[in-house]
């Protein structure tokens, strides 16, 4: 569960601004979009293989 804390005379909408970078740094949001359709188990697997690919040659580029 995402919360804060108010301070006394906080402004609402920096309580607010504050609230909503704390939640999308949980993955609240990403988390409820990946579970809102079944994804089969090969294509987890196809999507994983290709992100790890990416990865590598993201590194490969930083280095050189």
């Amino acid at each position: 569960m995402v919360g804060i804390i108010i301070n006394e005379n906080e402004n609402i909408d920096r309580a607010i601004r504050r609230f909503k970078k704390k939640y999308e740094r949980s993955g609240i949001l990403k988390e409820v979009k990946k579970r809102a359709y079944f994804t089969k188990p090969s294509v987890k697997k196809r999507m994983e293989k290709i992100k790890a690919i990416r990865r590598s040659q993201r590194t490969l580029m930083e280095e050189s």
